[in-house]
């Protein structure tokens, strides 16, 4: 079950991923400011260029509130998104610097002691001087 979770977490938290959630959560908000636009905006102007209808000065305000509502409550999900994302590529950075420090721990050269060169941790032989090693 561990090693389910872990699979999980690391699919979830892929940059692919995590790009397309707020790809859809993005577009779900603009959505509501492109049909604001539209409803509270092109629609009355076009009912009074063609004459279909009148608006009082209520009903305008009554339009552009909806239409700053729409955008503040994008602007609104776009800022919790960020801040979202920003805290959750720091805990990963945080995550990944850990486990860089464990790796680096774990040296993969060695000096020869009769030249002074560094060479593979696992080498009996040195390249530069050829002489055996212990």
């Amino acid at each position: 079950m561990k090693r389910f979770i872990e699979e999980f977490k690391s699919f979830a938290l892929r940059g692919n991923v995590m790009d397309m959630a707020v790809g859809v959560l993005i577009g779900g908000a603009f959505t509501s400011i492109v049909t604001a636009l539209t409803t509270n905006l092109i629609q009355p102007i076009l009912d009074v260029v063609t004459g279909a209808k009148m608006y009082t000065l209520q009903d305008v305000a009554g339009f552009a509130n909806a239409f700053v509502t729409a955008v503040v409550n994008f602007l609104i999900t776009a800022l919790v998104l960020f801040v979202l994302l920003k805290s959750i590529n720091k805990l990963l950075s945080v995550s990944l610097i850990k486990k860089k420090e464990e790796e680096a721990a774990a040296p993969t050269t060695k000096v020869c002691p009769y030249c002074k060169s560094e060479i593979h941790i696992d080498a009996t032989r040195c390249p530069h001087c050829t002489s055996e090693l212990a």
